[in-house]
């Protein structure tokens, strides 16, 4: 007579291996015993002890049915009375059930000296003399946990790496202490251009090196290795035809009982990604565009594989999305790297490196993504929130879309083209750009026919949300609100985003691009908070502005039915629509900038890249990113627009700043942004370090997306231009006239 335990799928509360911390819920113990004796009483209270849960079956049908639906992970057989049931039966319909059987309990008398051998080819692989001592139970269950259990466990996790490692994206190759090569994956196969398991039991000195590399480049690597330490920098490998390729490399020594492997990651290209600074090998990335179109879009899309900035979650995302792929479950978990990350607060946001070579970028990043500096003192800064409720009385003349004077029609002629002029509308509507334009795309989108809404009322609308835009801000006025509008216009008709986008959001899309920075104060978040602003006191220091513009915008279009746009929708539609909105219009908000970007990049770039499939473009969540994405495209899109458009907008902002920094001077607050001193500061710099940070990424993913050659050629056109005056030492817009 014999008890028999049967151990499936460890799960540890809390299991250490090596650099691995597995956590997980308490094991789940069945017990298959025929009938009650101080044997199985034994081990249920042992089960109670060691925080177990517990099942009990009185007969293997019951048994079976009960382990399929929870799949315990530890089955105990009551193999003492063979006239109620076949233990080793039992056992191996277990085996064919679950496959992962990993432990067996064989319970014997003192005076039985059987073989084990009947119990092995059963699948049991360990037995236990019956003894119904409740510590005795107790202790043999914690040894099995704390022994076989663990051991088995990690194996099925080590299974799980690899198979993720062989789905991974990334080239990775593991060596031996003697540096013998053990493994390789696909990627690195592919991108080397050698066969499968061409490399494996190689030695590293019998494959080609790369005379690029530093003499003593080798040997310092080595020095690293031995010392236990890990080593991260730039490496030429030289690939099976002769060519050599620059890899970002990290190489790292891990010790386990077998001796000092190294596990070395092999990143595709070079990681420092610049568009100005040389071209990419862009021939393993490429191969999985999504349509085949232009070579300028392929490379977009192995930029955006290769980004400069990449944020942690990124790399959780392609970790678990290749575990998942093929193994039976998410052990990919598992991996210290991963929790590591999964545990840092700001997911998305990158880990940025020092910069203190480029103070623009600091200020730039200090200045957009920050909340400011807290002051101690009482001084405060408050500007005017006057908010209309009525139209002024200069702009309550009705003006119809066929009432717009000539000259102002003729300069909106082409607003359908990129390259349209908002400054000459700015100029021909005496800085009343927003209206005139609003009336003209809204009337091209059928805004009011969706609404409802009579054109009267659209009209009243956009002249009371100019009203509230501050003509006396040198960038953030009714004119950038009309340009963001333009921009929100053309990206809406492009064919990816039509595809993607229902008729309530582009509507969402262009009332948001019209209110996204109504009543801007011309000063910058952090500015407000530093200063202890009646807005920074209300939305709590937290995206103040975008806060502000978004409630202000429905607290102007709904207390006044002259100019209530959404007064003829239906409820629920305009719930819908609001959030859309208000959605969008938060979106803005620098401080998520690259939050956004990398959601935009993992749930639509690279999917999208795979396969093309109409469900990615259509989800609900996808079409939030796609608006989000577009929206603040639209929102910064300076850097992309022709050049003498470009240079003026760049003066503008820049004078916007400087006189933030003035004011900030005059009150003792903290200076947020000290690169933008009128005195001293460069603005083609400051543009060189925008784009490179801001702009790059983004509309290299946004091209990818939504094909848009033009506004690359501009970018690259713009970008040569700022770089050519600071080789200069040119500090203006403009060169000095010959």
């Amino acid at each position: 007579s014999c008890v028999f335990l049967v151990f499936f799928q460890t799960t540890l509360t809390e299991v250490q291996f090596g650099p691995m911390k597995l956590l997980k819920d308490p094991l789940q113990v069945l017990l298959v015993f025929a009938k009650e004796d101080s044997q199985s009483n034994g081990f249920c209270w042992a089960c109670e002890k060691a925080n177990f849960r517990c099942s009990m079956a009185r007969t293997p049908e019951s048994a079976l049915e009960c382990f399929l639906e929870k799949h315990h992970d530890l089955v105990i057989i009551d193999h003492r009375h063979s006239r109620h049931f076949d233990a080793e039966a039992l056992c191996r319909i277990c085996h064919v059930v679950v496959s992962m059987l990993t432990c067996v309990l064989s319970l014997r008398p003192d005076r039985e000296e059987a073989s084990v051998m009947p119990l092995i080819n059963a699948g049991f692989n360990r037995r236990y003399v019956e003894n119904a001592n409740m510590m005795a139970c107790y202790n043999e269950l914690l040894q099995l946990e704390h022994g076989e259990v663990r051991a088995q466990f990690k194996l099925r996790a080590g299974n799980a790496i690899f198979t993720a490692l062989e789905q991974s994206q990334e080239a990775i190759e593991i060596t031996s202490e003697d540096q013998v090569i053990q493994y390789v994956n696909p990627a690195y196969e592919s991108i080397m251009g050698y066969q499968q398991g061409e490399l494996i039991g190689k030695e590293i000195i019998e494959v080609p090196k790369s005379e690029k590399n530093k003499p003593d480049l080798l040997e310092t690597i080595n020095s690293c290795i031995r010392k236990g330490k890990e080593w991260q920098g730039i490496y030429y490998a030289k690939k099976k035809n002769g060519d050599s390729i620059q890899q970002n490399v990290k190489i790292t020594p891990v010790i386990g009982q077998g001796g000092c492997f190294i596990s070395s990651l092999d990143i595709q290209s070079s990681k420092h990604k610049d568009r100005r600074k040389g071209s990419l090998d862009v021939r393993s990335t490429t191969s999985r565009g999504s349509d085949g179109s232009s070579q300028r879009r392929h490379s977009s899309m192995a930029r955006i594989h290769s980004m400069t900035i990449e944020a942690p979650i990124t790399k959780v995302i392609n970790i678990i999305n290749a575990a998942q792929e093929s193994s039976p479950m998410p052990v990919a978990e598992a991996l210290d790297r991963v929790l590591e990350i999964l545990r840092t607060t700001e997911l998305y946001s990158p880990q940025l490196g020092t910069k203190d070579e480029d103070p623009h970028t600091n200020d730039l990043v200090g200045g957009l993504m920050t909340d400011g500096l807290r002051r101690l003192s009482g001084n405060e800064y408050i500007f005017s929130t006057k908010q209309p409720h009525h139209l002024p009385s200069h702009l309550t003349t009705p003006l119809s879309l066929n009432d717009i004077p000539p000259r102002i029609a003729q300069t909106m002629e082409n607003e359908d083209s990129w390259d349209f002029d908002i400054f000459n509308l700015e100029a021909a509507t005496m800085k009343r750009p927003l209206t005139y334009l609003g009336l003209k795309i809204f009337s091209r989108f059928g805004v009011c026919e969706f609404l409802n809404c009579p054109e009267a009322t659209l009209r009243s609308w956009l002249q009371v949300i100019e009203a509230n835009y501050h003509s006396s801000n040198s960038y953030h006025n009714s004119s950038h609100a009309a340009d963001v509008l333009h921009a929100t216009a053309y990206f809406l008709c492009k064919e990816r985003v039509k595809q993607s986008l229902d008729p309530i959001d582009e509507v969402a899309a262009l009332i948001a691009a019209t209110v996204h920075d109504v009543d801007h104060p011309g000063r910058t978040n952090s500015f407000l908070c530093n200063a202890g602003s009646e807005l920074a006191i209300l939305y709590n220091d937290t995206a103040v502005l975008e806060s502000h513009h978004a409630a202000l915008a429905f607290q102007i279009t709904t207390r006044d039915d002259k100019c209530n746009i959404f007064k003829n929708i239906e409820r629920n539609e305009y719930r819908t629509l609001r959030q859309a909105i208000i959605d969008m219009v938060l979106a803005t908000e620098m401080t998520k900038h690259f939050e956004h970007v990398n959601k935009f990049v993992n749930s639509i770039n690279k999917p999208l890249a795979a396969e093309s499939v109409k469900s990615i473009l259509t989800s609900p969540e996808n079409r939030i990113l796609v608006k989000r994405m577009l929206i603040k495209c639209a929102d910064i899109s300076n850097p992309c627009r022709p050049l003498e458009l470009c240079i003026e907008w760049a003066g503008r902002i820049s004078e916007e700043y400087f006189a933030q920094t003035d004011e900030e001077k005059r009150q003792g607050l903290p200076v947020v942004m000290p690169v933008f001193d009128r005195n001293t500061c460069s603005i083609p710099k400051s543009q060189i370090s925008f784009i490179d940070y801001f702009i790059t990424d983004m509309f290299d993913a946004w091209d990818a997306f939504a094909d848009l050659p033009n506004l690359m050629q501009h970018l690259d056109n713009n970008f040569k231009y700022w770089k050519g005056l600071d080789e200069r030492k040119l500090h203006s817009l403009r060169p000095p006239p010959e």
